[in-house]
């Protein structure tokens, strides 16, 4: 989140105000949607000066930005803590806790229905803001962000370097995986649970020749 950040909040009321205007953020794009939201209303629900909102964010697009962040990395987090548990016994597993982690995000999580990983979404289900496939760190598409991080959750599962194409491979899956979830969740907005058992066969079976 802090790298999204005009300033990292360095107190524990910083880190509090951040927070809420994040919290409301998720909220009112689940409201409104992302043309509606705004810093005004934004900073208002989350009783703080809009002052203080630009002491964080420079606009609208750096708090979504942020709040695409702070998703990934919960993401991320929820998966970490779903590992030992889960008694994984082989890779394909991961890929399934993966997806699943990802879908009951999309169902529970303020905001992820229009902006999950840094694309947002006019609204759940619709098309995409122009020029929002870079949101997470400006240089990347959103996917290329989140495709490194996992390959490092992959990496640690397996104990050992995987092969040269992992990068590549990884790249090719969270893309595939990104548009079949995208399908499942246009034909349901609770997401379609045959096209979801779809993208875990696609992923597993092409991920088949790239890891043990």
């Amino acid at each position: 989140m802090t790298s999204t950040l005009r300033r990292r909040p360095a107190q524990r009321r910083s880190m509090e105000r951040v927070g809420r205007m994040l919290d409301e953020c998720a909220i009112l794009l689940d409201e409104v949607g992302y043309e509606a939201l705004t810093t005004k209303e934004v900073a208002r629900r989350a009783q703080v000066p809009i002052g203080t909102f630009y002491q964080f964010f420079h606009d609208k697009q750096g708090l979504v930005r942020a709040l695409a962040m702070r998703n990934l990395e919960a993401f991320l987090a929820r998966i970490t803590e779903r590992i030992p548990e889960a008694d994984l016994a082989h890779w394909t597993e991961l890929v399934d806790l993966a997806i699943d982690e990802f879908v009951d995000m999309k169902r529970t999580t303020p905001g992820f229905a229009v902006v999950d990983f840094g694309e947002i979404l006019l609204r759940p289900g619709g098309p995409a803001v122009e020029g929002s496939r870079q949101s997470l760190d400006g240089a990347h598409d959103n996917n290329a962000v989140v495709a490194e991080r996992l390959r490092g959750l992959t990496l640690e599962l397996l104990g050992a370097p995987v092969g040269p194409g992992l990068d590549r491979a990884l790249l090719v899956a969270v893309e595939a995986t990104d548009a079949v979830l995208k399908l499942a969740f246009r034909a349901d907005p609770l997401g379609d649970a045959a096209l979801i058992a779809e993208c875990k066969q696609l992923v597993r079976r092409y991920l088949a020749d790239h890891l043990p």
